[in-house]
């Protein structure tokens, strides 16, 4: 993990240096920095980062369009580090493409912990975490050798990284993509937020709510025909979401064709 490229975006030279000093404690040496979205958006074209670490408020614009523009030319994970602590900036800066946030002032030992935690999931698909649930016997075809998942709707081509809806390709983030063949492999089970933030990503108590309300949502706006009254992943009131197979349309496709 520590061969990592991490990219840093954030105007402040004081945090800069702080956090490179953590990264170094931690074995990171290869992390660029970038005080400008166009810097950043340049240095990660040329480095192309396994992370990315960026501010909101930089100079020459947002970094919720940064974000935005950065989803143009890399899947890595991007958390959020600013002093914007709303909820609808949280909304926002989720709905740009971020798949965490942390708000100043902060412990750059947190900073660090989810760093780490989203680089585990990256650089290590196949990590124990993953398979902490354990499918039914009626799934237990839906393992790490299936090639599709065809729920009728939509297509998950689990090798290749595709999201098929209704025949057309749609573009999914690495952390929906994950969430969402998670979800498809355990069926109707009921699992709490807590509980998905520790399976995607590879973190417990330094979870946020909203961090798997928003990737749901967006989700369905993906998947479902009215994302309103959804009729794949369903909320089940108090206790989480789970997702419901539609009777006589979800099928496995295995290595071999054979079909379940």
């Amino acid at each position: 993990m520590s061969e990592a490229t991490i990219l840093l975006v954030d105007d402040e030279q004081s945090i800069v240096d702080m956090l490179k000093v953590v990264l170094a404690k931690e074995g990171f040496t290869s992390v660029h920095v970038a005080h400008s979205g166009n810097r950043a958006l340049e240095l990660c074209d040329l480095t192309h980062p396994d992370i990315v670490v960026l501010d909101v408020m930089l100079p020459d614009m947002e970094g919720f369009l940064v974000a935005q523009k950065l989803r143009e030319i890399t899947d890595s994970p991007i958390l959020f580090l600013t002093a914007r602590s709303s909820d609808l900036d949280k909304l926002m800066g989720f709905g740009m493409g971020g798949d965490d946030y942390i708000t100043k002032p902060f412990n750059p030992l947190e900073v660090v912990a989810r760093l780490k935690a989203h680089l585990r999931r990256r650089l290590s698909p196949d990590s124990p975490g993953e398979r902490t649930f354990i499918p039914t016997d009626h799934t237990s075809a839906a393992t790490k050798d299936d090639k599709v998942l065809d729920l009728g709707r939509f297509q998950i081509h689990e090798h290749a990284a595709r999201l098929v809806v209704n025949g057309r390709d749609v573009d999914c983030p690495a952390k929906e993509f994950q969430l969402l063949v998670f979800l498809c492999k355990h069926p109707n089970y009921v699992f709490s937020r807590n509980e998905f933030y520790e399976v995607v990503w590879g973190a417990d108590s330094l979870g946020d709510d909203s961090t798997v309300m928003v990737h749901i949502r967006r989700l369905r706006e993906k998947i479902e025909a009215n994302p309103g009254n959804p009729s794949y992943i369903v909320t089940v009131r108090g206790l989480g979401y789970k997702l419901v197979y539609p009777p006589q349309k979800a099928k496995v496709t295995l290595e071999s064709g054979d079909h379940l």
